[in-house]
């Protein structure tokens, strides 16, 4: 898994997303959480791969992603970093470590560029974080903003509920998609947006949309990779938006006898079969 990919992908960079979205070239987006996962992400042609906070979920076992510290973001991002080869790579910025002040903020992405290795970082919020947004882009760091549902803070929101659905709560998606454009973001996410509003939006703005579970109106999307592969145990709930590219949870192919197959065995000769039967009696 750690061979050099076959032909390898010129490295993506910021302008090379700019110049996707101004071409009406979606942009596409996948999460990673470890070596493994980041390594299928880049060989599979992603554009970003994102070492996002809901690894709390589906890496460490937390109930939500209020539980990751920056820590947990740093090693994980440091070995998703070590497979995407070409992608450009993000790492989010847990809850509790950019809100108290810009320079809580800017210390903290620091960290997660210089130790877990990551092109940029990705933060939740809108108008209220556009300064932390600021200073960590004056300092040169690429920002990817998320705004609409913002999972870190889903008890203010009454839980993961759809955001944008009236007249004053689209407004409010579109003004923080504003602030923050205004404060530096290269691009946001949009997430759990009418697909209406989603549209509207994305031809408001200068930059790229990401959306997930914001329709195809975006200007790129992206997932968890765990939830379209089908990889988590059986019982959990996913969201609306998601679609599962495979189900290996409904496999039972070991019990059936099905696998393996011959062509996962290794063969033998006939008659050194025959002669290690003889020896044996």
């Amino acid at each position: 898994m750690g061979a050099p990919i076959a032909n390898p992908r010129k490295k993506v960079t910021v302008s090379t997303l700019r110049s996707l979205h101004k071409a009406g070239d979606p942009i596409t987006m996948i999460t990673a959480h470890d070596f493994p996962s980041g390594h299928v992400a880049d060989a599979a042609g992603m554009d970003i791969v994102l070492v996002g906070d809901s690894l709390a979920m589906v890496a460490l076992g937390m109930e939500d992603t209020s539980e990751v510290v920056l820590e947990d973001m740093i090693l994980h991002c440091r070995a998703v970093a070590r497979a995407t080869k070409a992608a450009f790579t993000i790492g989010d910025l847990p809850m509790g470590c950019y809100e108290t002040s810009p320079e809580q903020a800017i210390t903290s992405a620091m960290r997660l560029v210089k130790e877990g290795r990551v092109q940029g970082v990705k933060l939740e919020g809108g108008q209220e974080v556009a300064p932390a947004i600021a200073r960590i882009t004056a300092a040169g760091i690429p920002v990817l903003g998320h705004v609409g549902l913002t999972p870190q803070r889903q008890n203010s929101l009454g839980g993961f509920r759809v955001q944008g659905k009236t007249a004053k709560s689209a407004l409010k998606v579109f003004k923080d998609a504003l602030s923050v454009q205004e404060a530096g973001c290269f691009a946001t996410v949009l997430e759990a947006v009418p697909a209406e509003i989603a549209n509207i939006i994305t031809k408001k703005l200068r930059i790229p949309t990401i959306g997930i579970g914001a329709g195809n109106g975006c200007s790129g999307q992206v997932l968890v990779q765990v939830d379209m592969t089908g990889n988590y145990p059986p019982g959990r709930s996913l969201p609306k938006f998601v679609k599962r590219y495979g189900d290996v949870w409904s496999e039972k192919e070991v019990k059936s006898r099905m696998y393996p197959a011959p062509e996962h065995t290794y063969p033998m000769a006939k008659e050194e079969l025959l002669e290690f039967e003889r020896l044996i009696g």
